[in-house]
């Protein structure tokens, strides 16, 4: 419980004198039963005030400064993406993020590309990407790729929009009449401009505000976590040579002890591997794009769990309004057809993922000392994925993780050996060169070798127009080249 003193300084911290005496007032206008909620709360509970003065500086800069541009947000799309950038870059900037790439950390990445470019020169056709690599902050990398997230869960975004429509205008009714004066992030006062005091306009803001925080919290928390920018498998940035967070390869250095050029030294070497592969296969993002959309399109809402929701925040307080667009709590369980799109999602991404392997194993083994460890964690890393990238999944609805890398390493190793690097890297000429990874019979030696081939321009044609096409057989075997993970995504 705290006293009025301690709540009025509070707002005074947060607005400074003017605007928290504003604040202030504005809190003893409402209800008693509201007030007496909001004094039941401990002083412990307030939100640092700079917390405080950075979201208000973060809805600034996402458009939310007056009626015209609220209107112009919802109009512009699902996600409010001015307001993600803006989130995540105040976490990519904050006191523990460098503003700028130093000049060692400039010349140690420029090293290090120079270096591993001539190393792939003896283990893989592809040229280098066109253009440089660049040496990233953290709020570099978000400017980079945040478009791009965005464009990824825009599918999502106007599913629970049209979904949070639907059960307010179908099955509250009643509930959401007459006009909402305001709105409280907590103890803090949202003012509602004219326009906006319907609730039904209310929420559709709402909705695009709420996802793009949770986007923009997410990619902020991503950007203190990713060293490189194809961390992810797929293409992110617009510069096809990629970039390296160096002060986030410098941290993962120091918390491995190992030395920070070698370690350096192999990231690089995956960034360079992953560029020179995209660069040269024009049609793998693409796909990739597809893949995602298909699946994207394919989350259906549970209307039921949204409208509880909802009932559930009869106060309208921001956080439990939130969760009726958090897709945890009202995505409805994937369909076959989700399942086999996310499938298809996992063998293109593992044979991407063990074909970087494969190369960085034979680039960097008379090189890095520790390369062994370093993949080894790396796989680790990827298979479980950090805590930001959980939460990315949780907004995009999917698991951008391969299952089945290992196997694909190892499958990329024998054709290698067995054909040569040439041979294998004309296997990306085309969709349906790419080999097959083991079916699941074959894992379990249970049956003769045989992989599975997939037709990817059938598979293309069926995502965009939901037409289906069956699959054909290729031969395939399982290698010795390492052991065999055991997983497997249906």
């Amino acid at each position: 419980m705290m006293d009025e003193n301690t709540l009025r300084q509070w707002f005074i911290d947060c607005f400074g004198p003017v605007q928290g005496e504003m604040a202030w007032r504005q809190l003893e206008s409402l209800p008693d039963q509201i007030r007496e909620q909001l004094m039941s709360q401990s002083p412990e509970d307030l939100p640092d005030p700079a917390q405080i003065r950075g979201m208000m500086q973060a809805f600034a800069g996402g458009g939310l400064n007056s009626f015209g541009e609220m209107q112009q947000t919802i109009a512009e799309g699902p996600i409010n993406v001015k307001l993600a950038r803006s989130i995540a870059l105040q976490q990519a900037n904050d006191a523990e993020s460098e503003r700028i790439v130093t000049a060692e950390e400039g010349s140690a990445m420029r090293r290090a590309m120079s270096e591993v470019n001539l190393w792939l020169d003896t283990t893989t056709d592809f040229d280098p990407a066109p253009d440089h690599a660049e040496a990233l902050t953290r709020a570099a990398w978000v400017e980079g790729t945040i478009e791009q997230w965005a464009q990824f869960a825009a599918p999502v975004a106007a599913s629970m929009n049209d979904a949070l429509g639907a059960v307010i205008s179908e099955r509250l009714g009643d509930a959401f009449d007459g006009e909402i004066t305001g709105m409280f992030a907590g103890p803090v006062p949202i003012p509602i401009p004219e326009g906006m005091k319907d609730p039904r306009q209310l929420m559709k803001l709402f909705a695009n505000t709420s996802y793009a925080m949770q986007l923009g919290q997410a990619a902020g928390a991503m950007s203190k976590e990713v060293r490189g920018s194809y961390d992810q498998g797929i293409e992110l940035l617009r510069n096809p040579a990629g970039g390296l967070i160096m002060q986030n390869v410098d941290e993962y250095a120091r918390a491995l002890e190992i030395d920070a050029a070698e370690v350096t030294a192999f990231i690089a070497l995956r960034e360079q591997a992953y560029a020179r592969l995209y660069a040269t296969v024009p049609w793998l993002m693409p796909r990739f794009a597809a893949l995602i959309g298909k699946y994207a399109r394919g989350i259906t809402i549970d209307l039921d769990a949204m409208e509880e929701q909802l009932r559930g925040a009869s106060s309208l307080d921001p956080e439990s309004l939130s969760g009726a667009v958090n897709l945890s709590n009202v995505g409805l369980t994937t369909t076959d057809e989700q399942k086999e799109t996310m499938h298809s999602i996992e063998t293109l991404l593992a044979l991407v993922e063990g074909w970087v392997d494969c190369v960085v194993w034979r680039s960097g083994m008379a090189h890095l000392p520790h390369l062994e460890q370093l993949r080894e964690m790396m796989r680790r890393e990827r298979a479980v994925g950090g805590p930001a990238e959980l939460t990315f999944e949780n907004l995009l609805g999917l698991q951008l993780r391969p299952k089945r890398t290992r196997e694909a390493a190892q499958l990329w190793e024998r054709i290698t050996a067995g054909q040569g690097v040439e041979a294998r890297d004309a296997m990306w000429g085309h969709p349906d060169l790419l080999p097959s990874l083991p079916d699941e019979a074959d894992r379990t030696g249970a049956a003769e070798p045989k992989g599975e081939r997939i037709d990817w321009d059938a598979e293309l044609s069926r995502l965009l127009d939901d037409d289906a096409n069956d699959d054909g057989t290729n031969d395939g075997a399982n290698g010795t080249n390492g052991p065999d993970d055991g997983t497997r995504s249906n």
